[in-house]
């Protein structure tokens, strides 16, 4: 099999269209028509339901997409080992991490570019709990997340230990205290992460446990956004300590630690065991110690 009819059903896929995907390969829309039809009679499966308005893959087109992104994926592989032996220096490092493990890396980007330059960086946002997945599918290289992954095929290393953060605005009546029992949190509103996480599942154990009631009237899609809320007075939460620091510092927000809760979040890096990582990868390794 060939593998320029993949990548021209990959990009249909992607774009829903054979005109933007025609577009985007610099072909007319014809000859990307033929070569998908082509694609199809080499399979003996329609992958592309045809009879509405709309593009719509059939399981068999579902089946096949997968694999044409792994493809992808194996020919971009191909083209960073071949840069490396012509260049060490050069390549593509691609790193999967969520909102606030991104920013536990920014530091360690700087100073790997200062290093290496050339070295085109990705960090690509994803769900924390999808990124042992897609580093076996080869997706990414490396992962950074905040709970051991527990799969042998993953090699998992900490390289930071954070803590969760109760923060409420300065103006908040627990603002000038040290500490506080987690009962005194009864009437409290939360600003939740309605991001899935071991965390926020700790937390809610935590209440449930000492039987208080955890009021968690307002979920936000971002930490910028709870952050915000919380700035304003709008509730109080419970963030990663690395993303407040900043805002603590500034007097922005206030830190009140719960008795009842000290919690560690260790930050991993992680990385395929049996694949071996490009030339990109263990000089970030190095980097980080």
């Amino acid at each position: 099999m060939e593998l320029y009819p993949l990548h021209v059903f990959l990009t249909v896929a992607t774009e829903k269209s054979f005109s933007r995907a025609a577009d985007k390969l610099l072909r007319t829309q014809p000859a990307v028509s033929l070569a998908v039809q082509r694609l199809e009679m080499e399979l003996g499966e329609r992958l592309i339901d045809r009879s509405g308005k709309e593009l719509i893959l059939t399981d068999a087109g579902g089946a096949v997409l997968e694999y044409a992104r792994r493809f992808q994926n194996l020919e971009l592989e191909l083209g960073n080992a071949l840069s490396e032996l012509r260049d060490k220096s050069s390549g593509r490092l691609t790193i999967g991490a969520n909102e606030s493990t991104t920013l536990y890396l920014l530091r360690h980007i700087q100073r790997y570019r200062e290093l290496y330059p050339r070295v085109k960086v990705q960090v690509r946002r994803s769900l924390s709990s999808k990124i042992p997945g897609e580093l076996l599918d080869g997706n990414l290289e490396l992962g950074v997340i905040s709970y051991d992954p527990g799969d042998e095929r993953i090699q998992s290393k900490v390289i930071y230990t954070d803590a969760i953060a109760l923060v409420v605005s300065p103006r908040h009546r627990l603002a000038h205290r040290k500490h506080v029992a987690l009962s005194e949190l009864a009437s409290e509103t939360f600003i939740a992460h309605n991001v899935t996480s071991p965390y926020r599942d700790v937390v809610i154990r935590n209440f449930q446990t000492h039987k208080v009631p955890l009021h968690m009237e307002v979920e936000m899609p971002t930490i910028e956004t709870i952050r915000k809320l919380v700035q304003n007075g709008q509730g109080v939460a419970f963030l990663p300590r690395m993303c407040v620091e900043q805002e603590i510092e500034q007097k922005l927000l206030c830190e009140v630690r719960v008795t009842e809760m000290n919690v560690e979040r260790k930050i991993r890096l992680v990385y395929p065991t049996r694949r071996a990582l490009s030339h990109a990868a263990r000089a970030f390794l190095e980097l980080l110690g």
